[in-house]
């Protein structure tokens, strides 16, 4: 099978990811003191592609799976201007899986349901003091997005394949005793936290490795 036609945005690629994420078992990392939250790593189709340099390869497979990631707002107190993916705090009462679709809605409008759940990746702790919950979606075809300005600079859909790449993951030597992972996307690359569930993702749901992120650190801009 072509590789492009491997990662279409169909059922049956619904039905490997699903698969693989039933299979593999995630684990909780410590987290005392840390603030819960949750994010979606939603699979959308690829539409007009990214808008990205380095990527135009990937635009004209608009039937090709791609993630949503954004560009948070520049007037945000944390974390200004870099990728993410939306998500935000649990509020009392919530699950991780509410709390995502919740601010997947607030932040670019974009609305789904339970069905649309397919599992969740491994916690992750971050150094800024969140205990991070992966929750993967499938979100099918989409025309399009809302994005909320005060939240959300911009939204870019990035092709699966994209993570697949010879040249990823990045690491480098970090404050720690363990590496700092980036994740090449174009002709840029984006950080941990969000790089190492990008690596995690494309591990445990493209490839069926049970690979784990946890103990990857994160840059020191990323610390506050």
């Amino acid at each position: 099978m072509h590789i492009k036609n491997k990662f279409n945005c169909d059922p049956a690629f619904r039905e490997v990811v699903g698969k693989n994420l039933e299979s593999f078992q995630t684990q909780s990392a410590a987290s005392e003191g840390a603030r819960s939250a949750a994010v979606a790593v939603t699979i959308v189709d690829s539409g007009l592609g990214s808008g990205l340099s380095g990527m135009l390869e990937y635009q004209t497979w608009q039937n090709s799976s791609s993630l949503i990631l954004t560009r948070r707002s520049s007037r945000l107190k944390n974390h200004p201007g870099q990728w993410a993916f939306p998500g935000g705090r649990i509020e009392e009462g919530e699950s991780p899986e509410e709390a995502a679709l919740r601010e997947m809605d607030e932040e670019i409008g974009l609305v789904l349901d339970d069905k649309s759940i397919l599992g969740r990746l491994d916690d992750f702790v971050t150094r800024s003091g969140f205990h991070i919950t992966p929750v993967v979606f499938w979100g099918g075809k989409k025309s399009g997005f809302s994005p909320n300005p005060d939240e959300v600079d911009s939204v870019h859909r990035i092709p699966v394949i994209e993570f697949l790449r010879e040249d990823a993951p990045i690491l480098d030597e970090g404050e720690g005793p363990e590496p700092v992972l980036r994740m090449p996307v174009g002709d840029d690359w984006i950080a941990a936290p969000t790089a190492a569930i990008l690596y995690q993702f494309r591990e445990v749901c493209l490839l069926g490795k049970p690979t784990r992120v946890a103990h990857f650190d994160q840059p020191k801009f990323a610390w506050s």
